[in-house]
């Protein structure tokens, strides 16, 4: 029997899943979770086989919780998503999960794809993996205007950032407007957004 952990922050997904996973003859959802610390407490208490997990909970996201339960090597991570990011998907392949699918996939690839990873086999939805060799690239910025970007993201006020890195305030504004210029984007937080989607913050 494979027993299932399944975190999914709306409740009636929560539900369908849990209700359409206990109808296959070999598999038995042992418990459910709502954010991602309450995913990585039932895994380290139930010791399950699998664990399937939504990225955007609250308290814990799923990514979060995945790298926390790396090293549980008895439990393989199923990330289920609306979202088919590069960034996502490659901390997912970093904190080691077995599985990345997307939640408009029908239930019978998730239940197969559950089968095959008990098998051992690592299975990601085609639509992701198009998508990373379709918009793989390298950070245009350079080391000193990820540094600034970082800072920025951190809340940290030109000033600040000018005291840090030991630069004047006109030059932190030109890195500023140079990052968004390469980025191809509006304002600081589209800047960050952008920044981590392509998990260039790593």
């Amino acid at each position: 029997m494979i027993r299932i952990v399944i975190a999914e922050d709306q409740g009636m997904l929560l539900g369908a899943m849990n209700s359409l996973l206990n109808m296959e003859e070999d598999m038995e959802v042992v418990s459910l979770a709502k954010n991602g610390e309450e995913a990585v407490r039932l895994v380290k208490e139930l010791k399950p086989d699998i664990c399937i997990m939504d990225i955007e909970m609250p308290v814990k996201t799923g990514l979060d919780a995945a790298e926390e339960l790396k090293e549980e090597t008895y439990c393989k991570i199923i990330i289920l998503t609306t979202f088919a990011r590069p960034g996502y998907f490659d901390r997912a392949r970093k904190a080691g999960v077995r599985g990345y699918l997307l939640k408009d996939s029908p239930i019978d690839e998730l239940v197969n794809s559950i089968r095959l990873i008990m098998e051992g086999r690592r299975i990601y939805a085609p639509e992701l993996v198009d998508i990373v060799y379709e918009e793989e690239s390298e950070n245009p910025l350079t080391e000193r205007e990820s540094q600034v970007l970082e800072l920025v993201a951190e809340g940290k006020t030109t000033k600040e950032i000018a005291a840090e890195l030991y630069l004047s305030t006109g030059t932190v504004r030109n890195y500023i407007s140079t990052i968004l210029d390469k980025l191809g984007v509006g304002n600081r937080i589209e800047a960050i957004s952008r920044f981590k989607e392509k998990g260039w913050n790593k």
